[in-house]
C-alpha cells in the first residue's frame, strides 16, 4: 500500500527532531556491551521519540535463523517473533532488502495470519525497514500504529534513517561483545596458568572473593606498581611461600 494516500499526521518528525532521535539513539547504545540490551534500548527510544508510532519492535536473524526479538510493548512482542510464524512484514523486509509498508491492515492481503494477530492486538499499520548489522546478523526495525492511515511517508524516511543508524550502532555492540568474549577467554586461561593461578588462589583465600575479582586485584597492583602482571604474581607467591620465623 502506498502511504501517500493515507491521511496526514497532525505532527511529523522534522529534521531537528530526527537529528535529536539519532543523537539519543547513539547516546543510548554507545556504551552497551550486550546485543539484547541494545535492541531493548533501540525500540524504547524509537517508540518514545517518533510521533504517531504506538509501539516499536525489532526482529533479528543470525545465520538465517531467528536470533532475537525486542518490543517496546511486551504484550505485542509476538508480532516481531518469527516463532509465531515466518510470514511477517519484518521477514518480507529482510528477504527483499527493502522497506515493507502496510498502512491499513484491515484490507491488507499479505501475511494473513500475522495481520489477524496484529489487529487483535490493536495494531492497524506497520512499517518494517531492513537493518544490516554484520556478516552474521541482519534484522528489521518495525514501527506500529494503532490507527489506520496514521503512518505517513515521513515514517518511511524515519524508519530508513533509524535502520541505517541502528545498523552501525548494533554492529559496534556486536564488536564489543566479541572483544568481551575474547577477554573472558583470556581471563580463563590466565586463571589456570602456573604462577598466575597460584597468585589468584592466594588472593581468593585471603579475601574470600571469586577468581575474576582476584585477577582484577592482581591487575590493579601491576598497574599501580608499573610492572608486569606475572611479576606481581611471582612476588605474591614468593611472599606467601617464604618460611616464617619461629
Amino acid at each position: 500500500m502506498n502511504l501517500d494516500t493515507c491521511h496526514p499526521m497532525t505532527e511529523d518528525l522534522g529534521v531537528l527532531e530526527t537529528a535529536a532521535l539519532l543523537r539519543e539513539l547513539t547516546a543510548g547504545l554507545i556504551a552497551v556491551t550486550g546485543f539484547d540490551e541494545a535492541l531493548d534500548r533501540l525500540v524504547r527510544i524509537a517508540r518514545a521519540a517518533v510521533p504517531g508510532v504506538d509501539c516499536c519492535g525489532f526482529t533479528a536473524l543470525r545465520a538465517g535463523e531467528p536470533a532475537g526479538v525486542a518490543a517496546s510493548d511486551a504484550h505485542r512482542a509476538e508480532l516481531d517473533d518469527l516463532r509465531h510464524g515466518p510470514d511477517t512484514p519484518a521477514l518480507s523486509a529482510i528477504r527483499r532488502r527493502e522497506m515493507t509498508i502496510a498502512g491499513a491492515l484491515a484490507t491488507e492481503t499479505r501475511w494473513p495470519a500475522w495481520c489477524a494477530r496484529a489487529r487483535a492486538l490493536g495494531v492497524h499499520g506497520v512499517v518494517s525497514a531492513p537493518v544490516d548489522v554484520d556478516d552474521q546478523v541482519i534484522g528489521a526495525i518495525n514501527l506500529y500504529a494503532e490507527s489506520p492511515g496514521a503512518l505517513t511517508p515521513s515514517h518511511q524516511l524515519t524508519a530508513m534513517l533509524l535502520a541505517e543508524h541502528a545498523g552501525l550502532l548494533l554492529a559496534a555492540v556486536r564488536d564489543r561483545e566479541r572483544v568481551a568474549a575474547r577477554a573472558g577467554q583470556l581471563d580463563g586461561a590466565l586463571l589456570v596458568e602456573g604462577v598466575l593461578g597460584q597468585a589468584v588462589g592466594v588472593i581468593m583465600t585471603q579475601r574470600g572473593c571469586p577468581a575474576p575479582e582476584a585477577l582484577d586485584v592482581l591487575r590493579s597492583a601491576a598497574s599501580s606498581l608499573d610492572i608486569p602482571l606475572r611479576e606481581v604474581a611471582e612476588r605474591l607467591v614468593r611472599t606467601v611461600s617464604r618460611p616464617r620465623d619461629n
